[in-house]
């Protein structure tokens, strides 16, 4: 899903993002569409959310989403294996105001403490099983030519936040990223981009 474009994910624009959004029938996956929309959180991470990473005891959604350490990708270039616990870090995204209110309106299955949960309940669904979700909803929606992946999501994310005009440091706080190098690879600029940015001038 990545052709010609140099093995990035493309960026999805918000009508593409309504358009995948309404190919998913399941309130489920929908959901799991929307967490990584507003976090730009890889689906890796996504899958394993805990029901207590982002619902209260009460019921009520919290005001920040947890995304454990351990779920999370390790920093790269390390020396130690990519298993260690050390090399990651807890993420806690602030629940956007639209993500709040389809929270609110999602009921968790009782009967399991992830928050997408397998058919038996036991474990959360596989990031094989979420792509293939994601990859349908494309197919559906007419953009499988687009080189829409996983994590076009999180490119997505932070595009949509370079071009609000946060400034990088606060991108990398928000996303996690330990290098501003690799963050930086994750925004796409147009021709539109550019001549904007020079008519400031």
């Amino acid at each position: 899903m990545k052709n010609d474009r140099e093995g990035q994910a493309a960026v999805i624009s918000n009508a593409d993002c309504s358009k995948i959004r309404t190919k998913i029938r399941s309130r489920k996956y929908k959901l799991l569409f929307d967490l990584a929309w507003y976090t730009g959180e890889r689906w890796g991470a996504l899958v394993q959310l805990r029901v207590t990473d982002v619902y209260s005891e009460d019921g009520s959604p919290r005001e920040y989403i947890n995304f454990r350490a351990r779920t999370r990708k390790a920093k790269p270039n390390s020396k130690r294996s990519s298993q260690d616990p050390a090399k990651r870090k807890n993420r806690q995204v602030p629940v956007h105001p639209v993500l709040r209110e389809i929270l609110l309106a999602y009921k968790p299955e009782s009967s399991s403490l992830w928050l997408f949960p397998a058919r038996d309940g036991d474990k959360p669904i596989t990031l094989r099983w979420a792509d293939a979700i994601l990859r349908a909803a494309v197919d559906k929606a007419g953009l499988s030519a687009k080189g829409i992946s996983t994590h076009s999501t999180r490119r997505s994310f932070i595009t949509n936040l370079a071009n609000k005009g946060i400034n990088l440091a606060m991108i990398k706080k928000i996303t996690g990223h330990s290098d501003l190098k690799v963050l930086s690879a994750y925004i796409e600029v147009s021709e539109d981009d550019m001549k904007n940015a020079i008519a400031t001038l």
